[in-house]
């Protein structure tokens, strides 16, 4: 007799049993695999969401008629007359500061004529329409059009151009941008970089190699992966007590001398975001860290090498793959954030572009929002194109740091 064998079934009762575990096996694979689908379907859902709302039908009319300022087609006309046509029809005083913002002869073809239509022609939009819409009942919105609308001009037109990344916000959705937007996050993203990654490393390092395992350690360890889930609004309001007030002659710039400013600035901005994404940080450096084999350090320390040595030669190096990653990824999540740069004191409309870390700001998310609340729909419709920017924004990132992971991982 054997005990260990008698405990499993055999002949007919081992066949039903394997039969059993195989079906249970397949219902579980089910499960997985519908999960799978459902979050696939969700996430096309969202993206044909936001495609659908950038494209499509728009019924326009201009106020003041293009053959007032030019016998030639707006767009026939190159760089030189376009700018001749906004010298000869602006003011002085307008003419003056714009090209105090920017050169007038600087700017692009498209930036000059898009100048055209918003200061002098000054189009008004009657309608827009999804591209679901215009596909599906393109018949029938002409006709709308020819009946409610005779002056109106239709076209099919994408509200994500390259000149939607290169103009700043404006009061009319037909010419508003992102360009100061995407500045701004960029500002912010590289200030919280700079802030968050050296002193995020450090503390992953000094957790993982030097601290002992002992109360208070454990207190400190259990304590950054709780401040991990805390709200991002709450670490908004801890920026706006300690930077923007507290610190406020630092964020402001008032101590070198800069007067024009209060600590609602894209360096508040930028730390706030930096306190937001530390733990992260600190964790997935820890996690990195961890990785590293420990054979590795007792090789160093079988040869003389001292703790700091081995951590810099050999720990570092074989974890930085990791900590990259991992700090960009956590960066990606900051630069998605609304709640904290709203408290900190991110404009809703600005049109000049940050120059300092001490400038006033406005992020993607912010201008998104900002959108997605007005009542006109092609507010609505421009805000679609900016989500699509701050989506491409999001996977280069995670793009980058999967080239540097590997890149790093090839080198040691």
């Amino acid at each position: 007799m054997n005990p260990i064998r008698d405990q499993f079934p055999t002949g007919q009762a081992f066949r039903k049993s394997l039969t059993s575990r195989y079906r249970i096996a397949s219902g579980w694979r089910m499960i997985f695999l519908s999960a799978l689908v459902i979050a696939m379907i969700s996430l096309a859902a969202l993206l044909y969401n936001v495609v659908d709302g950038a494209f499509g039908y728009v019924a326009f009319e201009y106020k003041n008629d293009p053959i007032e300022f030019t016998t030639k087609p707006l767009d026939d006309l190159n760089q030189q007359e376009l700018l001749a046509v906004l010298k000869a029809n602006l003011s002085a005083g307008a003419y003056k500061k714009l090209d105090n913002e920017k050169p007038m002869e600087g700017r692009s073809k498209e930036v000059l004529y898009t100048l055209v239509l918003e200061r002098l022609v000054q189009v008004d939009t009657k309608q827009t329409w999804s591209m679901t819409e215009s596909i599906l009942d393109g018949n029938k919105i002409k006709a709308d059009v020819a009946k409610k609308y005779p002056d109106a001009q239709l076209e099919f037109r994408s509200w994500l151009k390259p000149v939607f990344l290169t103009t700043p916000m404006s009061s009319k959705a037909e010419f508003a941008g992102v360009r100061t937007a995407i500045l701004g996050s960029l500002w912010m993203v590289g200030i919280a970089i700079l802030f968050a990654l050296p002193i995020g490393t450090g503390a992953a390092i000094y957790l993982q190699e030097y601290a002992t395992k002992n109360f208070l350690s454990r207190i400190i360890q259990t304590n950054i992966n709780n401040l991990a889930g805390v709200p991002s609004i709450v670490y908004g309001m801890l920026g706006l007590a300690i930077f923007v007030r507290a610190l406020e002659p630092l964020t402001s710039g008032s101590v070198f001398g800069i007067t024009d400013a209060n600590g609602r600035t894209i360096l508040s901005a930028g730390l706030t975001m930096g306190l937001l994404v530390l733990p992260l940080i600190i964790i997935n450096g820890q996690e990195a860290i961890k990785a590293v084999p420990d054979s590795l350090r007792q090789a160093a320390f079988g040869v003389g090498a001292t703790r700091w040595q081995t951590i810099w030669h050999h720990v570092l190096p074989n974890a930085l793959p990791g900590i990259l990653t991992g700090s960009i990824l956590a960066v990606s999540r900051a630069i998605g954030e609304t709640a904290p740069l709203i408290i900190v004191g991110a404009s809703t409309f600005i049109s000049l572009d940050p120059d300092g870390p001490f400038s006033k700001f406005t992020a993607l998310p912010i201008q998104i929002y900002q959108w997605t609340t007005r009542a006109q729909p092609e507010f609505h419709s421009i805000a679609a194109g900016a989500i699509i920017v701050l989506l491409v924004l999001l996977l280069t990132l995670n793009a980058t740091a999967v080239i540097i992971r590997n890149r790093v991982q090839r080198k040691y």
